[in-house]
């Protein structure tokens, strides 16, 4: 039996902030089992959120100069941690927090320096993780499906909605995963038209209604008809889906009841086309598993042949975190963290850059 004491770090497209998670992992033979034993989700403020917000427009040198910055800050945070909570700690898994994403330019970057990160924490990092995917020809998301498999593979679905929605399944005994679309970004986009950071519980969305031309216009999203493997990202956000929200007159509480129907919808046709069994079920994890008329709304867009099952709020909100500890794990066993069967890549890797602190 081996054992790794492991902090996963991650920042989503939700922008919510960032998610420390502390966990123990062991392997006995080829079975993996986890413990998440500390947790510290750090709220960005104002002027973090809106830097990252809008860093896809930062020139070279104000991007790469950010990229050092918010490393740091990462480090900073990390050894704050440690210290609080007196932890023993092997290395650091970071995710980074990524600002474009266009695996059909081969481009996609996530901001956070290694190398910065590591000196200010002074432990060993790893991060990078999607790069080498996309140079080998892969969407390089999403990477949380090898620890569905190694972590959750009880599960016929894993559904993950965070700023946006992804899916993750085995099908002829590969791991299919694709980005699906959108989930919380859109919510949060809607919600800060007047200054609230989330709809809690989707109180706002449960007392409106459809508009239907805006959820036609969400669901003829070409997107939605290209096959996988495919991820998606911001920039698809901001230019495909922003116009169509922003050109629908309508109350906050309608357009939020609308793109509740709209993303639901969506899942509902992903999981209904790819399921083999009577009787399947599906792990729902990220923030949106948190929203209650969004969970509503998707068990009756599924219908009764679908489980539905929203874990502990602890691995609702440190599930991406703790996938990526496993991947940083896997990274420095030199074993394969990301498919392609998922990715679209060449071939599996073991993907991610190890930085050693200075």
């Amino acid at each position: 039996m081996k054992t790794f004491k492991v902090i996963g770090l991650m920042s989503g497209t939700s922008l919510d902030g960032l998610d420390l998670t502390y966990c123990h992992f062991t392997r006995t033979l080829d079975r993996w089992a986890y413990r998440i034993t500390k947790t510290q989700s750090i709220s960005y403020s104002k002027s973090m959120k809106d830097k990252l917000k809008n860093s896809i427009y930062l020139s070279a040198d104000e991007l790469l100069m950010f990229n050092n910055t918010y490393g740091q800050w990462l480090g900073e945070q990390v050894k704050s941690f440690i210290k609080t909570n007196a932890l023993e700690v092997d290395f650091i898994a970071s995710h980074g927090h990524t600002t474009h994403h266009q695996p059909e330019n081969g481009l996609t970057y996530q901001i956070g320096s290694g190398q910065h990160l590591a000196n200010a924490c002074k432990h060993k990092v790893v991060c990078d993780f999607r790069t080498n995917d996309v140079a080998l020809g892969g969407q390089g998301a999403p990477l949380v499906p090898i620890g569905d498999r190694l972590l959750f593979g009880e599960y016929d679905f894993c559904l993950n909605l965070g700023g946006i929605s992804n899916i993750s399944f085995e099908k002829d005994g590969q791991r299919i995963a694709y980005d699906i679309g959108l989930a919380n970004m859109i919510l949060n986009y809607i919600t800060q038209k007047i200054d609230l950071n989330y709809d809690k519980g989707g109180q706002l969305a449960e007392s409106g209604t459809v508009n239907q031309k805006m959820l036609d216009a969400l669901n003829a999203l070409d997107y939605y008809k290209l096959p996988f493997p495919k991820s998606t990202g911001f920039e698809w956000f901001e230019d495909k889906v922003v116009p169509i929200v922003d050109a629908t007159d309508e109350s906050i509480e309608n357009l939020l009841h609308t793109s509740i129907h709209h993303l639901c919808e969506q899942i509902a046709l992903q999981v209904n086309s790819n399921t083999t069994k009577q009787k399947s079920n599906l792990l729902v994890t990220g923030g949106g598993a948190l929203n209650d008329f969004l969970i509503a709304t998707l068990k009756t867009k599924l219908g009764e042949t679908v489980d539905v099952i929203v874990p502990s709020q602890e691995l609702i909100e440190n599930k991406e975190a703790l996938v990526f500890a496993l991947m940083g794990i896997l990274r420095i066993e030199r074993e394969i963290n990301v498919l392609c069967s998922v990715t679209g890549a060449k071939r599996d890797s073991s993907s991610g850059v190890v930085y050693l602190p200075n």
